[in-house]
């Protein structure tokens, strides 16, 4: 530990009174991103089909595309992210999807990983709904500008589908720009602090997240040991099973309450308010999950919710009781969302490891765009049965898999209590601060290894307990 360090908050252990918020400015750029993936579901209802001459199932054949090169380049993009400075990769990524539509993938786990290196365990949730609610606003606001800009046909002899494509990637591109300055670096790099601040920040991180969050340098066995762990598939296939019912509704939403009744403009208009009371209860499950560090039983009641929606969606009841369904659906998955990204994060370390497992995660979860694409074709339209079943059978598997990680989770941590004694409450024991402090070392077992090594174990170190 530094003498700035110590002198800053001491080798007691203690928080610092003073809490420095560091970088909550890119609620924008998920709004943006999400806004021109929706783009489809409202230019859908705008008339894109019929003047592209789609026919069948070639309008969800063009969403599977897309989904397929979407998850092929998550991974490596969380790696690029982690070697160059973050603001200037957004950037990139920004502009190239505006002007493109492609290197869209990276932005998402991009940023959640650098959340991961900003924020405590037991805060980072809250972090990463507020980022998240962009999404979910996109999705609320999306139907209305959609509403909007469809009247633009025949504007510069163009159709309103395609003003919807235009103007809201021109916006993206533009909100490129101040992103270089509002997407901080890495907390060590970063200059929102000063020295002293930093000093206090990283050793609020240090003791909350030990060595999972030291930086090491690049290695091929980091990247190898996500690639090898079984828990890198099993929070993936999680993310997976709730992505699919969410990719559904974004997908899809529009087309299913055009399909109780609605107009196609009244459906644009209509599909803005599910998202909207979905972003609430985003954030007030988010405030509950870390006031209480838990979160897979958290994603298990929102899957529940889910279950209700989609059962009514099933049934044969009143336009009116399926959009209500459509609300208690969408107020079940968007929470599950953020709250599973935070499980991930929380529980792998080190920083390459982190950002490899976060890449795999994101790649296996946005592959249920591929699946969501094509289980909702247009021939089942108005009950759509196929599609909601499957999304309620998903919703069953989340639940199953979040009860097997919350046993396995808490297992290893009593295993860890048994063999090894349970941790100071303060953090320190796991803390990169004192990773070569002897007493420590053979407290833990670890005599004889160097600094590097003990960093190195990240969540393997035996002071390091699974959030659940």
């Amino acid at each position: 530990m530094s003498q700035t360090d110590e002198k800053v908050v001491g080798r007691d252990g203690n928080l610092p009174e003073d809490r420095f918020e560091g970088s909550e400015k890119s609620e924008e750029e998920d709004a943006l991103r999400f806004l021109d993936r929706v783009n489809i579901g409202q230019a859908r209802l705008a008339g894109l089909e019929k003047d592209l001459g789609l026919r069948g199932n070639q309008y969800d054949i063009a969403l599977t595309i897309f989904f397929v090169s979407y998850v092929a380049f998550e991974l490596p993009s969380n790696l690029v992210l982690k070697k160059l400075k973050p603001p200037r990769w957004i950037c990139f990524l920004m502009v190239s999807w505006g002007i493109l539509q492609v290197c869209v993938s990276g932005l998402f786990p991009g940023l959640n990983f650098l959340f991961t290196t900003w924020y405590t365990r037991k805060e980072l949730n809250s972090r990463v709904s507020i980022f998240f609610s962009g999404a979910t606003l996109a999705g609320a606001f999306g139907g209305i500008l959609a509403f909007g800009i469809r009247h633009m046909a025949g504007v510069g002899g163009k159709d309103g589908w395609a003003w919807i494509f235009i103007l809201e990637g021109l916006l993206t591109v533009v909100c490129a720009i101040p992103a270089l300055w509002l997407v901080q670096d890495f907390p060590q790099y970063s200059n929102l602090l000063s020295p002293q601040e930093r000093a206090k920040w990283l050793h609020r991180l240090n003791i909350s997240q030990g060595v999972t969050n030291a930086p090491l340098p690049f290695s091929k066995a980091q990247v190898v040991r996500a690639l090898t762990d079984w828990k890198t598939y099993v929070y993936g296939t999680i993310y997976l099973s709730i992505g699919q019912p969410f990719y559904s509704l974004s997908l899809f939403v529009p087309s299913i309450i055009a399909a109780l009744g609605f107009t196609n403009a009244s459906a644009n208009l209509l599909s803005a308010a599910p998202y909207t009371i979905g972003t609430v209860v985003t954030l007030l499950v988010a405030y509950i999950s870390d006031r209480y560090s838990i979160r897979a039983p958290v994603i298990i009641v929102m899957m529940l919710l889910s279950i209700v929606g989609y059962t009514i969606l099933l049934c044969d009841v009143s336009p009116a009781a399926k959009f209500v369904a459509v609300f208690i659906t969408v107020a079940g998955v968007n929470p599950a969302i953020p709250t599973a990204i935070t499980f991930v994060g929380n529980n792998f370390g080190p920083m390459y490891t982190r950002a490899t497992v976060l890449g795999v995660f994101f790649s296996m979860g946005n592959a249920a765009g591929i699946i969501s694409s094509n289980v909702y074709p247009i021939g089942d339209a108005p009950r759509y049965i196929r599609g909601h079943a499957i999304a309620l059978g998903f919703s069953c598997l989340t639940i199953v898999l979040c009860a097997f990680m919350t046993f396995y989770n808490m297992r290893e941590n009593a295993r860890r209590d048994r063999e090894y004694g349970v941790p100071n409450p303060d953090g320190s024991d796991c803390s990169p601060l004192y990773a070569d402090d002897p007493v420590r070392l053979k407290k833990w077992g670890l005599e004889g290894k160097s600094k590097e090594e003990i960093i190195a174990l990240g969540d393997q170190h035996p002071a390091f307990r699974y959030m659940i």
